[in-house]
């Protein structure tokens, strides 16, 4: 066992220590008592003291709050700049489906106007045969046919003219039962005969099968024809009826002038099947002539 000396000593110094504790913490709540009761009393002694430590303190939470600030901002910067964005994107997607409804609404317009200029025509003549859509023609050949929803059972018969508001655009070729082969006026082997509009300048509107006509006079000499005239049907022949328009000269020639076809059936929809102008003379021109004199 260790010598009863050293535990007296230790026991002392132990004994001490918290006896100099207990004294300290005494004197701690002795004085904070004594100032609870000063700041209660007087709360002006300390005031000085609470200003030194608010200035102490003051950079600190200005620099905090700085940070706080910015913090936000960056946040709310970021935030602002996705939903301007995402709001961006909407309106773009709005204006494009306004586009698209607009051309809808102008292609209806213009629908709209096509079917009633054809349902003029068809009033303005109540002989016309009937009305059909255009429902194909050849560009890549050197033929130029078309084709109409029309044939037989609307009474659509070959050699008809076919025209539309804007004006001339070939004759029924082959007609089916319910749609009809056209030869258009640009096909090597089409050939009406025309006047100038106004006068009575004769020529014929020969199809050249790039889209354009040559119109060639049918009295040479000093070529009148100057650029932006007018060509109509002068009906002559009797298969298309006088008036109809059909080119305007855009280059004049020797013997006429190049005419852009005023009916394009590129741009052209709805088109009307009139009956052959003078279908009974042509008729009587087709049959044989019979000499009485003759014994055979």
């Amino acid at each position: 066992m260790p010598p009863s000396g050293n535990r007296s000593g230790n026991n002392r110094k132990a004994q001490l220590g918290l006896f100099a504790g207990y004294l300290a913490a005494s004197v701690g709540a002795i004085l904070g008592a004594l100032l609870l009761v000063i700041s209660l009393m007087k709360p002006e002694t300390f005031s000085g003291l609470r200003s030194m430590a608010s200035d102490v303190t003051a950079p600190i939470g200005q620099t905090g709050a700085a940070t706080r600030v910015g913090t936000r901002n960056i946040f709310e910067a970021i935030a602002g700049y996705y939903d301007a964005g995402s709001k961006n994107a909407a309106l773009e997607e709005e204006i494009a489906i306004a586009r698209v409804r607009l051309a809808e609404a102008e292609a209806a317009k213009r629908e709209n106007a096509r079917l009633k200029a054809a349902l003029g025509l068809m009033q303005q003549n109540p002989e016309n045969i009937a009305a059909a859509r255009l429902i194909g023609s050849t560009s890549a050949s050197a033929r130029r046919f078309g084709y109409i929803s029309t044939g037989r059972e609307d009474g659509v018969t070959p050699g008809m003219p076919v025209t539309s508001p804007m004006g001339l655009v070939g004759r029924v070729l082959e007609s089916g039962r319910h749609s009809s082969r056209i030869l258009l006026l640009t096909d090597s082997e089409s050939m009406v005969p025309v006047r100038r509009a106004g006068d009575d300048l004769v020529a014929f509107a020969e199809g050249r099968a790039d889209g354009t006509l040559r119109i060639r006079l049918i009295n040479l000499g000093i070529n009148p024809v100057e650029e932006g005239d007018v060509f109509v049907t002068s009906g002559a022949g009797g298969m298309f009826r006088p008036g109809v328009a059909v080119a305007m000269a855009t280059e004049i020639t020797e013997d006429g002038a190049i005419a852009q076809l005023l009916s394009n059936p590129a741009a052209t929809d709805v088109v009307i099947v009139e009956p052959i102008w003078e279908e009974d003379l042509l008729k009587t021109m087709a049959k044989p002539v019979v000499n009485e004199d003759d014994p055979g």
